[in-house]
Order: structure tokens, then sequence, then C-alpha cells
């Protein structure tokens, strides 16, 4: 074969494979109008989370005080927590969309086409991301109810910061829902792992010394909260944060560094075969 059809024959060959991007961009894309199709998860997603912090917030509200923080309500106190509730649980529902793929046939469509692993994981997580990020925003004008005001910079800080805990805990949703092929067993790992891991962030009290305390420190979802906390305290007066929070400085590199492990682990794991991929 003559130079110019080598050529000509790996032009054809490289044009007939999709590209990683447009390969993760569809599946993203997919995701967001699987939603749509699905307002169900809108009620799901945002309404559990607010009733928590209506009921939490009224009934202990009463017998809520924080030295340090005399100023504080925990209706106020809780409002963060409340935000990385809805990413977590809109994460959640992400994941378990893959073990539904799995079942329907369509991830063993994706695995065999011409595309890398990483653009499947970036696809799937970018969407369950976007989704957990407009719906924790959808709620951050609740805030106005105890005097939140946020300018323009602060808003898209806070849009950041929930990103990042939006990809983070979407990509972890991702890597236990690969090695699973049952909604019940993805389920309860997410109750025995992720709920926990959240209630011993500081969302929904803070511990000031002891083993609880210990855990609230090395957990990397604790930095996220108070990231976010620090975010909507921009301009209020003082007393309105708890002791104690780590600078925020720290909560950007522990976050950002929490987001990019959980996608080296998503990716990982997705180029390893499982035993629901055979199904």
């Amino acid at each position: 074969m003559s130079t110019a059809g080598h050529v000509s024959h790996r032009v054809a060959s490289s044009s007939a494979q999709p590209a990683p991007w447009l390969a993760a961009g569809t599946l993203c894309w997919r995701e967001l109008v699987r939603f749509v199709r699905q307002p169900n998860r809108v009620a799901a997603a945002i309404g559990q989370p607010a009733l928590f912090w209506i009921l939490f917030g009224a009934g202990f509200g009463p017998t809520f005080a924080m030295p340090g923080a005399e100023g504080l309500t925990y209706r106020e106190f809780f409002f963060p927590g409340t935000l990385v509730l809805v990413v977590l649980f809109t994460s959640i529902f992400t994941s378990i969309s893959l073990i539904e793929d799995r079942r329907e046939g369509f991830l063993q469509g994706v695995l065999v086409a011409p595309v890398p692993r990483w653009a499947l994981v970036t696809g799937k997580v970018a969407g369950g991301a976007l989704l957990a990020l407009l719906q924790a925003l959808v709620l951050v004008p609740a805030g106005w109810m105890f005097g939140l005001r946020l300018d323009a910079a602060t808003v898209a800080s806070l849009a950041l910061m929930l990103l990042l805990l939006s990809v983070a805990l979407t990509a972890m949703g991702f890597a236990f829902a690969w090695r699973l092929d049952s909604s019940q067993g993805f389920h309860a790992v997410m109750s025995l792992l992720l709920f926990p891991l959240w209630m011993l962030s500081g969302a929904f009290f803070a511990a000031q010394s002891g083993p609880l305390a210990w855990f609230q420190r090395v957990n990397p979802l604790s930095y996220g909260v108070a990231g976010v906390r620090r975010l909507l305290t921009t301009g209020m007066p003082e007393g309105s944060l708890p002791p104690g929070l780590p600078s925020s400085v720290t909560c950007w590199l522990v976050t950002g560094a929490f987001a990019a492990i959980m996608m080296v682990v998503a990716v990982r794991l997705a180029r390893r075969a499982t035993r629901g991929d055979l199904l």
C-alpha cells in the first residue's frame, strides 16, 4: 500500500472513532435529559433536605446554644449542611442509574464503544455533578429568611465549592455502583457510608471534643461543609460562625483534593472488568 493509502486509512480509522470528549458530553447530556423526564427526583433531592431543615430548625432551635457563636440559630447553623445534603441525595440518585444502565444493557453498549473508560466516568460524573449543583443553588434563596445576602462574587465561589463537592460525592457513588449489581445493595452501602459521612461532617452538629471531633477533622466532607458555611456567612455579623472552623484556604485545598482523588479512583475502577459487565 502506498504512503498516501496509509495516511488515508489512518485518517478514516480516526474519524470513525468518536472523540472522547464528545462521548463524555453525550453521556452528560443524557443524565440531564433523564432528570427532566423524572421530575419526582427533584422532590426527593430537594424536598427531603428542605423538610429536614424546617423540622430540625423548629425542633432544635429553642435548645440550641453554641459558645462563641451566640448569635447563631440552629436554622442558620444547619443551612449549609442542608445544601450539602441536597448534593448528597442527587449524587446517590445519579450513581444508582449506573446499575440500571447495566441491567438494561445500555452500559454494555457503552463499554464496547471505541472510547476510553475515563470518558464514561467523566460523562456520568459531570451530569450528576451539574444536577446536584443546580438543585443546591435552587435552595440558596431560602437563606434570605435569616438575612442571607450574597453578592455575585460570593455566589460564584459558593457554586464552585458546591460543584467540587458534587464531583467528589458523585464520583464516590460511581465507584461503589461500578462494583455492585444490585440497587438494594447500593442503597445499603450508601446508608451505611455516605449518610453517616454527612452527619459527622459538622453539618448536623458540631463536635467540640472527643472521638467525634477527631472524626470530623479527618472527614474530607467536613471541609466542604465548612467552606460552604464560611461563604454563606460572608458579610454577616460576628458570632455567625461556629468556633474552630478550618480556614478558607484549607477548605478549598481539601475539597479540591477530595474531588480529584475520587475521580481518579472512579476511573481506575472503571478500567477493571466486573461480573456485572457480563450480565
